[in-house]
């Protein structure tokens, strides 16, 4: 059991912070369903208290995923009681509470004169949130998980005090993060060791480490802190999360499996769902994994130099240190057209890690064989771009009706789209500076908006001439972003699509503050 190391994954938390990583609920729920066939030990769901769409993501996470599934909240009872709330349908739940330990947050965060005038009075400040947060969520759940944010950059002496607090307090795992990336792996795993012979009841808990990539280390440090006394290692799928990212699940599930010679430990992870795990992320947040990416990446199978192919020809291991298969890597594309029926494309979608029903089958079923009337072939990307398309663009409150679009070197670009709002027709024209501008100008003025669009990114998901086109489209609104996602044969409708998508996750998000704002008046009244 000592060296069993539990993978804590926060793809849904920290690496929806990722800049315009938005997910709708709908895109959560499908990747906690795949987590759990990945078999991570938890489920990190979100930030209850951030926002609406949080707290609905995560209970709905709660009620249908049959794993541990965490919550995050800041050191003080309101946040925790959302987490609670958020988490009641949890087979398994943990509330995760933290507060800041270092110098520079505590300054920073904590500068007010009524959390003490001195940086002795603020740290003392500071211990008595851990420990009461860390009591009352113990209070409401039995499985109670504290972070002590930039310990990496905290006083080891007050470190180990502040870990101290929240063991006694009832802190079932105690979480050392590097937060801003800061530290070395020689440095982070002397830290782990200290605080094993520093902190007291240190054998109450397990250590758990959550390390940034700043300067490209989180994977070095969270290995480093394996050998230094952590169990649990939190991260993230293709290593997503606040600025350069968290370390990576799947790098650090690899390293412990491939080098046993020298890591002693083991993990829980089922290996050959890593694979179908990143292509999901990727394609739900629309960032997209860079070809020479470790493990997952498109070049980490290929073998292009004339003396590696005739080595691997000869020998796998002579340039392979671990086999495609192992992490579910396709050896070969399965290739699926206009004459196969639904119960090849289920057969094939369960392979790639979905589970569908009937009904959900017929409208995927319409969608294949509609992209198989224009590609005449269609590829495992295909299929899993279908599959992402049929569950991002659920519930929406806009749809594309029709489409048209004159563009040409003699012409002005002109378009013009019906759009469906709601259960009403909206339908208008418009130029612009190229084809892509006129949609938007056109959709702008069928829908009454001015949107300020934040980014327009355009890539090939597929190959050949006619491969599918992904579009990603991210607007802001105040202080938020939201990023949509349309694919096509069509780059125009693509295009298009992804506009609408962007305008539903932001129409889907303030409908929800709508709601709860209603819904707080309400009480408020009663």
């Amino acid at each position: 059991m000592e060296n069993k190391i539990f993978i804590f994954d926060t793809t849904l938390r920290d690496g929806e912070q990722s800049p315009g990583a938005s997910l709708n609920i709908y895109e959560k729920l499908e990747i906690a369903h795949q987590l759990a066939k990945l078999n991570v030990d938890v489920i990190e769901a979100g930030f209850p208290i951030s926002s609406p769409a949080q707290f609905e993501a995560v209970k709905l996470i709660a009620s249908e995923v049959d794993k541990t599934i965490a919550a995050l909240a800041r050191a003080n009872e309101k946040d925790i009681d959302s987490a609670f709330k958020a988490l009641a349908q949890a087979r398994s739940k943990r509330i995760h509470t933290f507060t800041s330990t270092s110098d520079f947050h505590i300054m920073g965060k904590f500068g007010h004169e009524k959390y003490g005038k001195s940086l002795a009075e603020k740290r003392e400040t500071i211990l008595k949130m851990a420990y009461d947060s860390v009591k009352y969520a113990k209070s409401l759940c039995e499985d109670v998980e504290f972070s002590a944010e930039d310990a990496g950059r905290t006083d080891i002496n007050y470190l180990a005090e502040v870990i101290y607090t929240a063991i006694d307090a009832g802190a079932n795992v105690v979480n050392i993060p590097d937060t801003t990336g800061y530290t070395l792996p020689k440095e982070f795993g002397e830290k782990i060791a200290q605080l094993r012979k520093l902190v007291k009841n240190i054998d109450k808990a397990v250590i758990s480490v959550h390390c940034h990539n700043d300067l490209g280390l989180a994977v070095a440090n969270s290995i480093s802190a394996i050998e230094n006394g952590a169990r649990q290692i939190e991260c993230t799928v293709n290593g997503i999360g606040e600025r350069a990212g968290n370390a990576s699940l799947e790098e650090i599930v690899m390293a412990i499996k491939v080098r046993n010679d020298l890591l002693k430990y083991s993990t829980n992870i089922e290996t050959r769902e890593i694979y179908n795990s990143s292509k999901l992320v990727s394609g739900f947040t629309g960032i997209l994994v860079q070809r020479n990416k470790a493990i997952v990446g498109e070049n980490a199978f290929a073998h292009e130099s004339g003396i590696h192919q005739d080595g691997m020809l000869k020998d796998r291991n002579t340039y392979e240190i671990m086999t495609p298969e192992l992490v579910g890597y396709p050896k070969t594309k399965i290739i699926l057209g206009r004459h196969s029926g639904r119960h090849g494309l289920k057969v094939r979608l369960k392979e790639l890690g979905y589970e569908i029903t009937d009904q959900k089958l017929d409208e995927v079923y319409l969608a294949f064989t509609e992209l198989a009337d224009k590609k005449k072939e269609v590829f495992d990307e295909d299929l899993r771009i279908i599959m992402g398309d049929s569950i991002s663009h659920k519930n929406e409150h806009y749809e594309l009706n029709y489409l048209h679009v004159i563009s040409g070197s003699g012409s002005i670009p002109t378009a013009v789209v019906r759009i469906k709002k709601d259960s009403e027709i909206k339908e208008e024209s418009s130029t612009g500076d190229g084809p892509v501008d006129a949609v938007f100008n056109a959709i702008e003025r069928a829908l009454g908006i001015k949107q300020q669009i934040e980014s327009y990114n355009v890539r090939s998901v597929t190959s050949g001439r006619q491969a599918m086109g992904e579009v990603l489209v991210r607007i802001r609104s105040s202080s938020r972003s939201f990023t949509g996602r349309g694919i096509s044969t069509d780059i125009i409708e693509a295009s298009a699509k992804a506009y609408l998508n962007a305008l539903n996750k932001k129409e889907q998000h303030e409908t929800l503050l709508k709601t709860t704002s209603e819904e707080n008046n309400l009480i408020t009244v009663v």
